[in-house]
């Protein structure tokens, strides 16, 4: 199974680029996680931000495959706990579609790509900053194959 994390912004820092690889490099190859990044639509005095959300969306969904379980990171979805994301991962797997995880900009995501989602998926009630969330996904998404194979990583 393959897992897709499109999230909108590139050029992030070092760290960030450093904390996501070290836990795609923990995962098992049946189990990759790579990084897409969406570029930022253009922001700032004047711009129209419902056609930057439109294009970062347009972007997103050329970038989802079309038998892609379609998960999005929404400040309305449901919080999942660390185990419940395992059982999800085991599902995911059991069913055999790749996933994409969708992170929207600063401004969330084009209603196309939350009408896309099978599932709507809050990571916090805390607003956290987008960088930070890639870092949050891949060790979660770790944590749960962990649980799922009985590693010792999450005790």
């Amino acid at each position: 199974m393959h897992i897709r994390l499109l999230a909108v912004g590139t050029k992030m820092p070092k760290w960030v680029e450093q904390g996501v690889d070290e836990y795609c490099k923990r995962l098992p190859p049946e189990l990759k996680l790579e990084v897409k990044e969406i570029a930022l639509g253009k922001r700032g005095k004047g711009a129209d931000i419902r056609r930057a959300i439109a294009n970062e969306g347009q972007q997103m969904q050329a970038a989802i495959g079309d038998r892609d379980r379609v998960v999005a990171l929404d400040v309305k979805g449901k919080p999942w706990s660390t185990e419940q994301l395992a059982g999800n991962l085991r599902d995911w797997q059991l069913d055999g579609a790749n996933i994409s995880l969708l992170v929207g900009g600063p401004d969330g995501l084009a209603q196309e790509c939350l009408d896309r989602a099978d599932q709507h998926w809050s990571l916090s009630a805390l607003t956290l900053p987008h960088p930070l969330v890639r870092i949050v996904l891949a060790e979660q998404l770790y944590r749960a194959w962990t649980i799922n194979n009985n590693h010792p990583y999450h005790r």
